[in-house]
């Protein structure tokens, strides 16, 4: 049976509750927030592009940029993504684990985006990270293809700096988080048209389209997708409140285990975000990269969360405001990524099944010991099936041959009969 997440601490439900009331009563409106974006702590999402262009032109050996333009009925967007790839000529790339990670999916969720940068930085550059042994690390980062969307949610990014500071969609009012094809659509009871607005239909909006052709053509084996509002490790489901089963599954529940326990003293909530933020999400990424593209190991990281604030208070709620707190959350999670990439490239690589036996089938990737698992269980029922199918041949022709040897036999008494009747009267 597949386990459960615990249930999230009161205080968390009652943001998330306290904020479906606000978001209702505003209507058409969201709340403004009572603090306003920290400019001397945060970048404007230009300066963020800008420092990131830098990094890529200082390091062409090691990070690559592409700009992908997408747009559906007049609303147009673009994602910018970097790779990073360690020694790009001395290893085949196939035979390396694939990492994408996404920041900024939520407009007002900043923070998630400082860490992008950070990241990118450390990764490059390594002037010195406190507790890493820089050979080892140099030593795991040839074994990586990183992929980092700085900013998956540009145009929303850019209403929350124009002042809109608790809107979470894009540019069009869509929630990207739930416009994935897993589940689309489905509304609870607190749904909130504001907050969870799901499109139109899976796939309306232009960011989640590129999203999901670069998942297509990079097949990642690790996923990340960076929220704040909670400090949280999640593994699917988001939309429904048990994790999954199988080895997979296992596989994803140790790694985030291991990090919570060596980075985090298990101060972490770990399990499904259906079960642990304490409602329900339909049509999140996630869940699609686990069901429908079988990414070995989909999570969802939750980095940062004020339950002090009022709900008013959004920018608070999900971003720092004080220079000592933002150091330490970016520091604390850049290095989270660092033991999650040793974590998730140990356990890949220590699970043979989980890279080689995950093969390429039309752009996805299926798990090769249960697809053959599969194969020969679909031979044995093909088999019985097959059997089935004579017995019941036979028993056709069993019955029928029944019946006409009755209908034989029944007549030749009516004959009989007639006979005798026919000689009495004579």
């Amino acid at each position: 049976m597949a386990a459960s997440a615990p249930l999230p601490p009161p205080r968390l439900l009652a943001i998330a509750l306290a904020l479906a009331v606000v978001f209702s009563a505003a209507g058409a409106r969201m709340p403004a927030s009572v603090t306003p974006i920290s400019r001397n702590l945060y970048h404007s999402s230009d300066a963020l592009l800008r420092d990131i262009k830098a990094l890529v032109a200082r390091h062409p050996d090691k990070l690559s940029m592409d700009t992908i333009t997408a747009s559906n009925k007049g609303y147009s967007t673009e994602l910018f993504v970097v790779t990073f790839n360690h020694v790009k000529e001395s290893m085949d790339n196939d035979s390396k684990i694939h990492v994408l990670l996404s920041f900024g999916q939520h407009g007002r969720e900043l923070i998630t985006s400082e860490v992008a940068l950070r990241l990118l930085y450390i990764l490059t550059e390594k002037h010195k990270i406190a507790g890493v042994d820089l050979l080892s690390f140099e030593k795991m980062l040839e074994n990586l293809v990183i992929k980092v969307v700085p900013m998956e949610n540009l145009n929303g990014r850019k209403r929350v700096e124009e002042g809109e500071l608790c809107d979470r969609r894009n540019g069009r009012g869509v929630d990207l988080n739930r416009n994935w094809s897993v589940d689309w659509g489905k509304k609870e009871k607190d749904y909130n048209p504001y907050e969870e607005n799901p499109g139109t239909a899976p796939f309306s909006e232009p960011e989640a389209q590129i999203m999901r052709e670069l998942t297509k053509s990079f097949k990642p084996h690790m996923w990340v997708n960076v929220h704040s509002g909670m400090e949280a490790l999640f593994m699917p489901y988001d939309h429904k409140n048990t994790t999954p089963n199988g080895a997979s599954a296992h596989l994803m529940r140790s790694v985030l285990e291991n990090l919570n326990h060596r980075h985090f003293q298990d101060s972490c909530l770990v399990g499904s975000g259906g079960g642990a933020v304490g409602y329900l999400a339909h049509g999140t990424t996630t869940d699609y990269m686990y069901d429908i593209v079988k990414v070995p190991m989909p999570f969802t990281f939750e980095i940062y969360g004020d339950e002090t604030a009022s709900t008013s208070d959004c920018f608070k709620m999900f971003n720092p405001v004080d220079k000592k707190t933002f150091d330490r959350v970016i520091n604390k999670w850049c290095m989270a990524f660092l033991i999650l990439f040793e974590e998730g490239l140990r356990n890949l690589r220590d699970a043979q099944g989980a890279v080689d036996n995950w093969v390429t089938m039309g752009g996805d990737i299926v798990e090769g010991s249960a697809a053959r698992e599969s194969s020969d269980e679909k031979r044995k029922l093909e088999g019985l099936d097959l059997g089935m199918q004579e017995l019941r041949t036979y028993f056709r022709l069993f019955m029928l041959s029944t019946a006409l040897l009755m209908f034989m036999f029944c007549t030749r008494i009516s004959k009989n009969r007639n006979r005798d009747t026919d000689e009495q009267s004579a």
